[in-house]
């Protein structure tokens, strides 16, 4: 047999060994990085979709549409509950489906709340309802996280599997900061030219083009798709059923690692989703878009550029640092808040303890999903001893990548309850400490749960 054959369409690979060093050096490596190189701008174009709502909701009330704070800290909201539970189903879709057919269908799926956001925003009588839904289907950017995850896992030996999905999250991440940079730019002017519709007069007499969030994605969403259809792969030995997948529901460490992934991803996106809103709340008088870029781009990279840190210091020990650093930021971030001492507050202080955060979040996501094969590894020979070598190294990098899809899709729910924490803090209380408080809470229980299961001496596993 060859080192790689197909089938007769040319992209299914019915040989696939990556752990194989003659066929990774010879053909593998290749393969898996054309791949890869496919999957991550259309990862970041899933995450610009998913938090366009993070900047459209700062513009709402500008061009004519009179909510409630509480409304609109819905809006930026609901994309975080439906991606979250979206993810929970695309988590098991690249075995059933194939990588390459999942990642073009779901990518093209992006267009529907794009063109939708385009056209809502352009007429003022538009209902609230109408923005609940397309909110709600900013979600299919954030399930494709899951797949896109589980599907790279499959590429990529064991040796350098942590810095793909390093990769491939971090600079598909960077799809929250791109789009906080680009969409406050795109709305100021007419992109599209008539095509793209008329522009929203302030009341200053100035311009604004909001359809632009969204039209601005429909062009490169096309490309992509076209890109993962023809110049991706599916992967035969990667097929399983969801019965076969759903047997990480019995395994510990996955509920486990459900906990952690929420404290460090959950984090990062739910602050994304939140820091404009946030920002523009609490000092009123600042440019908040400005800014708002500058964290998810400071996550997005700390994620893609410290996966080597965990590989060599081993992922539960980073995560214990982080979790620790992450109590020790957001303490900082409620010093620097308005409050009674200090109406003003101090946003240069607010706004340094926040990077730090967003910082510490790409850490922790690149070093817990570094963990996750790791702890398979040694499971799958103490649950399944039947197995023999090769089979249990199989079953060890299937339920790895259902389990690392999987806990995404649990920690996604941080893109909801994070802006949600915010609004329900301000609303009962006034400012937003609270919700912190809670935070801050989360961590130090994850920090205990780190220690006592993986990065403690004589932890049951060590990694």
């Amino acid at each position: 047999m060859s080192d790689a054959t197909s089938d007769q369409s040319g992209r299914t690979l019915i040989d696939w060994r990556p752990e194989d060093d003659n066929f990774w050096k010879q053909k593998g490596k290749s393969i898996a990085t054309r791949n890869l190189w496919i999957s991550i701008p259309a990862l970041l174009l899933a995450f610009s979709v998913w938090m366009v709502w993070s900047v459209v909701v700062a513009k709402l009330p500008a061009i004519g549409f009179e909510y409630t704070t509480s409304q609109l800290f819905w809006l930026a909201a609901l994309p975080g509950l439906s991606g979250a539970t979206l993810r929970i189903f695309y988590s098991f879709m690249v075995p059933i489906f194939g990588g390459r057919k999942w990642t073009a269908i779901s990518t093209a799926s992006l267009l529907l709340p794009a063109l939708g956001i385009g056209f809502a925003v352009q007429n003022p009588e538009t209902p609230y309802v109408v923005f609940l839904v397309l909110a709600l289907m900013c979600g299919f950017g954030g399930g494709n996280f899951a797949s896109s995850m589980a599907n790279i896992a499959f590429f990529y030996p064991k040796k350098s599997k942590g810095n793909a999905l390093a990769l491939n999250a971090g600079l598909g991440n960077l799809g929250v900061s791109v789009m906080q940079f680009v969409v406050p730019i795109v709305i100021t002017t007419g992109v599209f030219g008539t095509i793209g519709g008329e522009p929203q007069v302030l009341s200053d007499g100035s311009k604004l083009w909001v359809q632009n969030a969204g039209f601005i994605w429909v062009p490169f969403i096309a490309i992509c798709s076209v890109a993962a259809w023809f110049g991706m792969n599916d992967i035969a030995n990667a097929k399983a059923s969801f019965k076969e997948q759903s047997i990480i529901f019995s395994r510990f460490h996955n509920w486990i690692m459900c906990i952690l992934y929420t404290g460090t991803f959950g984090s990062f996106i739910g602050y994304a989703a939140g820091f404009p809103l946030l920002m523009k709340t609490q000092f009123p008088d600042v440019n908040v878009l400005q800014y708002a870029f500058l964290g998810p781009l400071v996550g997005a990279l700390s994620r893609a550029g410290t996966g080597w840190i965990s590989d060599k210091f081993g992922g539960g020990r980073v995560t214990f640092w982080t979790f620790t650093g992450m109590i020790v930021a957001v303490w900082g971030v409620l010093q620097f808040l308005p409050s009674d001492a200090d109406p003003n507050g101090n946003f240069w202080g607010f706004f340094a303890c926040f990077m730090a955060l967003f910082f510490l979040t790409g850490v922790g996501n690149a070093s817990t999903f570094q963990m996750i094969p790791s702890i398979m590894r040694q499971e799958i020979p103490r649950l399944m001893p039947e197995l023999d070598a090769a089979a249990t190294l199989k079953q060890a990098e299937r339920e790895s990548a259902a389990i690392i899809a999987f806990t995404s899709a649990i920690a996604a729910y941080g893109a909801f309850f994070i802006p949600k924490g915010y609004g329900t803090s301000i609303t009962m209380t006034g400012a937003p400490n609270g919700a912190l408080w809670a935070f801050l809470i989360f961590y130090v229980i994850c920090v205990a749960i780190t220690w006592l299961f993986y990065s403690r001496k004589n932890a049951p596993v060590p990694c």
